[in-house]
């Protein structure tokens, strides 16, 4: 079959699928918004679609984000009828939604199946809007804000066939007509490759670690508080304070992917730099290593080598990375928010402690830094869960391949 995919991003969720499509026969197309240095990646060709015009000058702010979507789309749009032009026909366009990209397709493909990666649907309280109240909006009109998200997915969803979701939490974020058309598949988690090594070594700049040293590691894409870093920041005093021999290794960017900017900082590292590092001596600060993106490589070399790894989040998307570290046999503590708790039982494939207590999960990290035997037994069974229900191999990609080419009767 011709398949064609639409990701602002492409590959990301579809590093997998569209390979193993194309490994099996099938012709694979993405539409990308950059011109790519080569015609083909893996086997997928190639299409760049390019972006004419900006944002209306003086829109009404409400309106911003579904405009910025409806450009995407036309531009989109654009590419893909020079490519019908030149007798081009999919059988399945495969879309991640959340940029617009897709929207007009149907208008241009109307046999095609529309297949959709659905990561969240938007709620103006009791998920991830409001959550954290020290960054609470003030703004009544806000919720209403959140709510006009959704409308870019409502518009594809009326006209989509099916779509999958990543885990059981994400899809009892969506309406119920909208859940019926969801299968629960997640993007898969390579534990081949992401293993428990018993004889590892990272070097990052000028320091070295090793498997056996006390390194407590916290990865972000990027570092703000909607992935808990300024509660794992304020953790650090208790730690190091107890802990002479912790180094803290933190992974991630000073950009930001969710949420707002600080009020009177340039990235939530610097704010939160000015408020924990007084606290700290300077032997303490030492042992703290802001460590920025690391290639893939060496990412999975800092979950072999951690001592306890933390993973906080609001409710909100669950990120590869939780499930990454308990391939690796990493020891969690996890925040008690319902994206961690789907995967991390307490005590028995993590520890989980309230999002907000800072001195909780210092108590949570000492502790298996002290206790040996419970960090190996947490690690042999947030392994063993991950391999049982996320293996990329034997389970989640079998299926992701059967969504993607099982045609709407």
């Amino acid at each position: 079959m011709k398949i064609l995919i639409i990701h602002q991003n492409f590959p990301a969720q579809f590093k997998n699928l569209a390979p193993e499509l194309c490994s099996q026969g099938h012709e694979v197309t993405a539409l990308i918004p950059i011109q790519p240095p080569t015609k083909s990646w893996r086997g997928v060709r190639l299409v760049a679609y390019s972006i004419k015009r900006s944002n209306t000058p003086g829109i009404h702010p409400l309106a911003l984000d579904l405009e910025s979507k409806v450009i995407r789309g036309e531009a989109c749009f654009n590419a893909a009828l020079e490519m019908k032009r030149q007798g081009y026909t999919p059988s399945i366009i495969l879309a991640h939604p959340g940029w617009g990209e897709s929207i007009f397709l149907k208008d241009l493909w109307p046999q095609a199946d529309l297949k959709l990666y659905c990561e969240f649907y938007y709620h103006g309280s009791a998920y991830d809007y409001n959550f954290d109240p020290e960054f609470a909006s003030s703004s009544p009109l806000d919720a209403g804000r959140v709510h006009l998200k959704n409308a870019n997915f409502l518009l594809h969803a009326d006209r989509a066939h099916s779509g999958l979701t990543p885990t059981n939490w994400q899809h009892s974020t969506f309406p119920q007509r909208i859940r019926e058309k969801l299968s629960v598949i997640h993007d898969g988690i390579d534990s081949d490759t992401l293993q428990p090594l018993r004889s590892k070594m990272l070097k990052i700049g000028n320091a070295t670690y090793h498997k056996n040293d006390e390194v407590i590691t916290f990865v972000s894409r990027n570092l703000e508080p909607y992935r808990g870093f300024h509660i794992f920041m304020r953790s650090l005093p208790y730690i190091l304070r107890n802990r002479p021999n912790a180094r803290v290794l933190i992974i991630g960017s000073s950009g930001v992917s969710y949420g707002k900017s600080p009020t009177g900082h340039e990235t939530w590292k610097s704010k939160m730099i000015d408020e924990v590092f007084p606290l700290l001596d300077a032997s303490e600060k030492d042992r703290i290593q802001f460590a920025g993106t690391l290639s893939y490589s060496d990412f999975i070399s800092a979950l072999q080598i951690s001592m306890v790894h933390v993973y906080l989040t609001y409710p909100f998307i669950l990120g590869w990375s939780l499930l990454e570290a308990m391939s690796c046999g990493c020891a969690i503590v996890g925040s008690k928010t319902p994206p961690v708790e789907e995967v991390i039982s307490h005590r028995r494939t993590g520890l989980l402690v309230d999002f907000f207590d800072a001195k909780e999960l210092a108590g949570a990290i000492l502790e298996l830094l002290d206790d040996k035997l419970l960090r190996a037994q947490l690690s042999k069974k947030a392994r063993s869960y991950v391999v049982n229900k996320f293996d990329l191999r034997t389970i989640c990609l079998p299926r992701q391949m059967h969504w993607t080419l099982t045609r709407d009767s």
